[in-house]
């Protein structure tokens, strides 16, 4: 018994920062449910569902080739799918499309600060900056601590926004939005989503899976953690469709949904906005520090503020210029990992 309840555990902890390393600046904020699902109308729910299904098989696929391996870096691994002159490429690659995002991160939270607590973007970057550097100096640790905390919360949070919608005249519209999308990038959506969505949490999810001694964990943590993030996909698409299209107009629209309930409940889930876009900055920034030390002989510390310090400076671009355009680029590219991580052979 004792054995299986630490398997629990081990198991909500990999789920939530499974979770946490999804759901993060584009996820949380709704930006990313508008770009690849919600403005496809009433496809979306599909579309939606086809991507929890492949977050839950790929993204255990993914933590197992790293237990069964015990690839230390996300770099092994991809010498492994694509052989390693290849990998070695395409691990360049994707540390690149990983700062690239990381800057998206950032940029997401400067944009909290200002559209939701009224002080200077550059605010909330230093201030996010500062915390980073606080919180990795407790390694993987603290981003499974902090993940374990932050998800919970945004769950209730989208019963809440959900429950909400429900009682609102728009609850169906859902069902009825109407797109002239053509067929093949609806289609596309879903692969896309979860080709780059993976492609990036590998930085954290190889470290998991090799340091994990429990299987059984991984099995149902990934299970759990696919499960949880198309669940708040959809809660997210529901929840926006009903503020069709006036919503698109926002930064962060889903801090426009919860204004209904009052100053100090609508400022909570700001708050749990940003918290969701930390978790996975301090994520990724965590995966790339880790993926560049194994290369350059340079003091951790140093490299993090390195790190960081470029992410400031891409950041300047701004938050929506940023996530519409970089995500769905790196999204068609991160389609050719995608595919090599699906032919190769499942673990036993």
């Amino acid at each position: 018994m004792p054995n299986m309840k630490r398997t629990r555990v081990a198991a909500l902890q990999i789920a939530f920062t499974y979770m946490g390393t999804v759901v993060g600046a584009g996820f949380a904020t709704g930006q990313e449910i508008l770009q690849f699902f919600t403005r496809y109308g009433t496809a979306a729910a599909v579309t939606i569902a086809v991507a929890s299904f492949l977050f839950v098989k790929l993204g255990t696929k993914l933590m197992l080739l790293a237990h069964d391996r015990r690839t230390a870096s996300f770099e092994q691994l991809n010498g492994y799918l694509f052989g390693e002159r290849a990998g070695l490429l395409i691990s360049w690659f994707l540390m690149i499309v990983l700062f690239g995002v990381t800057s998206v991160m950032l940029a997401g939270a400067g944009s909290v600060f200002m559209e939701h607590f009224g002080l200077p973007y550059q605010a909330g970057l230093v201030f996010t900056l500062l915390l980073t550097l606080l919180i990795l100096r407790r390694g993987m640790n603290a981003i499974l601590e902090v993940n374990s905390f932050v998800v919970p919360m945004m769950i209730l949070f989208t019963l809440v926004i959900v429950g909400m919608t429900v009682l609102s005249p728009g609850a169906g519209q859902w069902m009825k939005l109407s797109s002239d999308a053509p067929l093949w990038r609806v289609f596309l959506s879903p692969f896309i989503y979860t080709a780059f969505n993976l492609a990036l949490a590998q930085a954290v999810l190889v470290p998991i899976g090799a340091e994990m001694k429990d299987r059984r964990a991984i099995e149902l943590g990934g299970m759990l953690g696919g499960i949880g993030i198309g669940f708040m996909l959809l809660s997210g698409h529901i929840a926006l469709s009903a503020q069709m299209p006036g919503v698109e107009q926002y930064e962060i629209p889903m801090g426009m949904l919860v204004h209904p309930l009052g100053k100090w409940l609508q400022l909570s889930y700001v708050l749990l906005i940003f918290c969701e876009i930390f978790t996975t900055f301090i994520a990724n920034v965590y995966g790339l520090t880790r993926q560049l030390g194994s290369r350059l002989r340079m003091d951790p510390p140093l490299l993090t503020l390195l790190v960081l310090i470029g992410c400031f400076a891409v950041s300047q671009l701004g938050f929506s210029m940023l996530l519409g355009t970089l995500y769905p680029l790196f999204g068609v590219v991160s389609m050719g990992w995608l595919a090599m991580l699906i032919a190769r052979k499942q673990p036993a």
